[in-house]
């Protein structure tokens, strides 16, 4: 192996900015000693006018010098010059890169430290409310997540999107609050439909705040019944470490809420009222609020509640809901 070969003479001459055309003529010249332009075109064996156009530039930078006036011949000469040249070139090329690289930085934590607060909220108010939820909702790709309270900037009535959501695919998890349970119109227009629909459904006795998160993009945050008799308005909240909170939130909330539906381990003698009943149950809501909701008399409420304690074994409402989480109902 020759010393040129051992020294990877071709890597450290690239290095210092030469092309690979430029580094191989000038390999060639150190060891041919001197050769034409058509003669290093032959040794080269690359495409026509490319060992000329390199020995110009090696010309230029110092690498090689003409032997004759005539010009046809190139011979290397001591490259000191050039190379402490070359060397200072790219010094000056890395310091300039260097320069870019942490102006680029900078301007990145400008963007996502100092970004203009319109950049990442948008306050959404009067009539283009409803209009921009039903928007937003329509457009959700994998996965929605909500707390659900009054009061409703869509009048609170079915939710034919999200329905059209979970029928492509569409994941909803929602958290009740127990408010909204209750009233019975919106349970049987929107939450029960819903369910039925795939939608997973939680209850708490009352939610942190009015929320969804669409695709963990956006967020829509609505205000509390006492905010909006003033103040008719929502808040979108686009990525950020805000949005990031907001969704820390519904996932604490969410594994401490109750479940709202059963699993396939029920057993299958229950009627659907039972069932029903069973969903109810954990809500929190009165036994007058459950027939409300049911359609159904206090009396036929109380017949099908006693024929799940007799299937369970229990005697009051809490030992019938131990028994329904233990045996996997919920």
């Amino acid at each position: 192996m020759s010393a040129i070969e051992d020294m990877d003479l071709p890597t450290q001459l690239r290095r210092l900015g030469l092309g690979p055309c430029e580094a191989e003529v000038y390999i060639t010249l150190l060891a041919a000693g001197s050769l034409t332009v058509a003669a290093l075109d032959g040794r080269l064996g690359r495409g026509a006018g490319e060992a000329a156009r390199a020995t110009r530039r090696l010309l230029r930078l110092g690498l090689v010098a003409h032997l004759d006036s005539a010009g046809d011949a190139v011979s290397p000469v001591e490259p000191t010059i050039a190379l402490d040249q070359l060397a200072h070139a790219r010094a000056a090329e890395v310091q300039s890169a260097h320069v870019a690289a942490l102006n680029a930085f900078r301007d990145f934590r400008r963007s996502v430290h100092s970004q203009p607060t319109e950049d990442l909220l948008e306050v959404v108010s009067g009539p283009q409310v409803a209009e921009r939820i039903w928007q937003v909702e329509g457009a959700a790709e994998s996965e929605v997540l909500r707390f659900d309270s009054p009061p409703y900037h869509t009048a609170g009535g079915p939710n034919p999107i999200e329905v059209r959501n979970l029928e492509r695919g569409v994941a909803y998890r929602v958290v009740y609050s127990a408010s909204a349970v209750r009233s019975t119109s919106y349970y049987a227009g929107n939450i029960q439909p819903c369910i039925a629909a795939g939608e997973r459904a939680r209850v708490l006795p009352t939610v942190p705040v009015k929320l969804t998160v669409f695709d963990r993009r956006l967020a829509i945050v609505s205000m509390s019944s006492v905010e909006a008799e003033s103040n008719d308005s929502l808040l979108l909240v686009r990525p950020s470490s805000l949005l990031s909170a907001l969704s820390g939130l519904f996932e604490t909330a969410w594994r401490s809420a109750y479940p709202m539906h059963l699993s396939g381990q029920v057993p299958r003698a229950l009627r659907p009222v039972q069932r029903r009943i069973l969903e109810l149950l954990g809500t929190g809501v009165s036994d007058e609020t459950i027939a409300e909701l049911l359609g159904v008399s206090r009396r036929t409420l109380s017949r099908n509640l006693e024929q799940l304690h007799q299937l369970a074994g229990s005697t009051s409402r809490f030992q019938l809901a131990v028994h329904a989480a233990r045996s996997g109902w919920i």
